[in-house]
């Protein structure tokens, strides 16, 4: 994904700067028109070939991407389907979760150890009277991400998650806070799932997702 966008960005970069009549062809054009434009960038020029080989590349990488996403699909569908029955839990989000899994045999002792390898555990910051705790910036920052990720799709599309939101930010929280908060309980939910994944389906997923 990052060798797409960095194509992408380049190739705009040309665009802008092409001569006047291929930059008005091509004005306008999304990232995947531009990627299939390769036809109106005959190599006539040293731009339109440098052009020309941008946009072949960026056509081969997301080729490349749609196949390993399908594979990424197959695997984490048979492995844990209960996982992506849960609201905002996708594809990439579930292999994230897996992978950390995997790695991380050992923390999937209890709930608290796997909200730790998730980086989303407490971290008690109190000073004299006041009791706080903060954000935990340690753990699996892929897994951290991943379970964001599913946050922030809750937060928009999930009754439920909008209320807990606007129930606590009534309260005085900030809607950060509450997002940590968020974080931790969603952990619990999916460390009750992925306990009764049998651990041969763990290491298979971990190793074919990495793989």
């Amino acid at each position: 994904m990052k060798a797409r966008t960095t194509a992408i960005n380049q190739l705009k970069g040309f665009v802008v700067g092409a001569e006047p009549a291929l930059r008005d062809q091509l004005r306008g054009l999304s990232s995947k028109a531009l990627s299939r434009a390769r036809t109106l960038l005959l190599p006539s020029t040293v731009e339109r070939m440098l052009m020309s080989e941008l946009a072949t590349r960026i056509h081969h990488v997301t080729e490349q991407l749609s196949r390993l996403e399908t594979a990424m699909t197959r695997t984490v569908t048979a492995c844990a389907p209960e996982l992506l029955d849960r609201p905002g839990v996708g594809y990439d989000s579930a292999a994230a979760l897996l992978i950390a899994v995997g790695d991380n045999p050992e923390r999937m002792k209890n709930e608290a150890a796997f909200a730790a390898l998730c980086g989303v555990s407490p971290v008690e910051f109190s000073s004299g009277k006041t009791t706080k705790r903060r954000l935990n910036r340690g753990g699996n920052r892929q897994a951290n991400a991943a379970l964001y990720r599913i946050v922030l799709t809750r937060l928009r599309w999930d009754e439920t998650t909008q209320n807990y939101l606007q129930n606590r930010t009534a309260q005085g929280k900030s809607k950060r806070d509450v997002i940590r908060c968020l974080k931790r309980y969603l952990a619990r939910e999916i460390f009750t799932i992925l306990k009764t994944i049998p651990d041969q389906y763990k290491n298979l997923a971990q190793h074919k997702l990495t793989t």
